[in-house]
């Protein structure tokens, strides 16, 4: 294989491999920031390997990703196990969803070395990548950028809690670490700017029957009493036309409910502006025309419902507005995360109208931490701890 490992991931890769090769059955984790290029070092890791490797990834996106990184680097001997892409073979490395494994579990018995993309996916309770993990003597290693899940916590509370914190756990050390901080000092991760123009009062909105999230019926409430829609417009058109006069290379906009989405598509549509909505049912054709022309420039903005946390690669891309508030620290670091990838001469802005900024701060604020001789990992930011307490 040709090509060059950066230092942090020459040691991830390094962590994964040792860990596969021990004798001692411990699944661990891999924390990488999003743009640190982990599908590199999936690669590194499957060549390096003598026996059959199983590579879990949670979506067709990130599967096809992630195995056309491997072919790239002249590794054939490798394939596709997911009816979702289309494909259905097994090799030595195997890139596969969950569901269509668990439809034909005898035939990956042999696949004694597991690597989950995307672990924070997994549900160390029940589901699917817990009964195949358990289903025969394995060492696995995961592999994420947000090392927690939600749980409960003291009294039903909910808590985020770190991977190697849960009761039971699937991931019981933490292999290998790198900070976002670190990655921007290097000029590895583009520089963001962060713009707080919250106006609705989460005051007045409840927590949802999980309480992992606001309520649908008073969020929508408050966005009615603050005039949030029209808030969204307006900042989207003047994020359009920046002082500089330099326009931007794309503003990809979250929203929660699909409404807000449709209207601010409306509006952009009236001053001739062309934008386009995807949610989790665009179909595949219609969301793969939609991305291509908004990487082109022809697609202006994209409003987007429930998805393009992951799996949507666009490096160029220099503006997120969150329109919309989350308690998940997960989300959040997914959403600022399509623009953190490096690109020449990029100036990346994140937008707020949910107050996440105001709640987590800037994603290379983030910080994961481990007290000496502990095991109690948590993640702060600006010195306060946002794992494993209630919210």
């Amino acid at each position: 294989m040709q090509y060059v490992l950066r230092s942090y991931q020459k040691l991830a890769s390094d962590a994964a491999v040792e860990a596969f090769n021990s004798s001692k059955n411990k699944n661990g984790l891999l924390i990488l920031p999003t743009g640190a290029g982990k599908s590199l070092v999936i690669a590194d890791i499957a060549s390096r390997l003598d026996g059959p490797l199983l590579v879990f990834q949670p979506s067709k996106e990130i599967l096809e990703q992630n195995y056309a990184k491997l072919q790239s680097y002249g590794c054939w001997d490798a394939s596709i196990y997911s009816a979702s892409v289309g494909y259905k073979d097994i090799n030595r490395i195997t890139f596969a969803t969950i569901g269509s494994v668990m439809n034909h579990m005898e035939d990956f018995a042999h696949f004694k070395n597991v690597l989950i993309d995307e672990c924070h996916y997994v549900n160390s309770k029940a589901g699917q990548y817990k009964k195949f993990i358990e289903a025969a003597e394995r060492r696995v290693v995961g592999l994420t950028a947000t090392p927690y899940r939600l749980g409960k916590g003291p009294g039903g509370t909910s808590m985020l809690k770190f991977l190697t914190r849960t009761i039971p756990r699937v991931f019981s050390s933490v292999l290998y670490y790198c900070q976002v901080s670190e990655l921007l000092a290097k000029g590895y991760l583009a520089e963001l700017s962060y713009y707080d123009i919250t106006t609705i009062n989460l005051e007045n909105v409840r927590s949802n029957s999980t309480g992992a999230d606001y309520d649908e019926k008073s969020l929508k409430e408050e966005y009615e009493r603050s005039g949030f829609y029209d808030k969204l417009t307006t900042t989207t058109l003047r994020v359009l036309k920046p002082k500089s006069g330099i326009p931007r290379k794309g503003v990809l906009v979250f929203t929660r409910f699909i409404k807000e989405a449709e209207e601010l598509v409306e509006k952009l549509g009236v001053k001739n502006i062309r934008a386009a909505i995807v949610t989790g049912e665009t179909p595949k054709r219609e969301r793969e025309q939609t991305l291509k022309d908004f990487q082109s420039g022809d697609i202006k903005v994209v409003a987007n419902v429930g998805t393009l946390t992951t799996g949507f690669d666009y490096p160029a891309l220099d503006t997120i507005i969150l329109g919309r508030p989350t308690k998940s620290l997960s989300l959040y670091y997914q959403m600022v995360g399509r623009a953190i990838r490096p690109y020449e001469g990029k100036q990346g802005w994140i937008i707020d109208l949910g107050g996440s900024y105001r709640r987590f701060g800037a994603v290379s604020d983030l910080r994961i931490e481990c007290p000496p001789n502990s095991s109690k990992w948590v993640v702060k930011s600006r010195g306060r701890q946002l794992t494993n307490i209630p919210f």
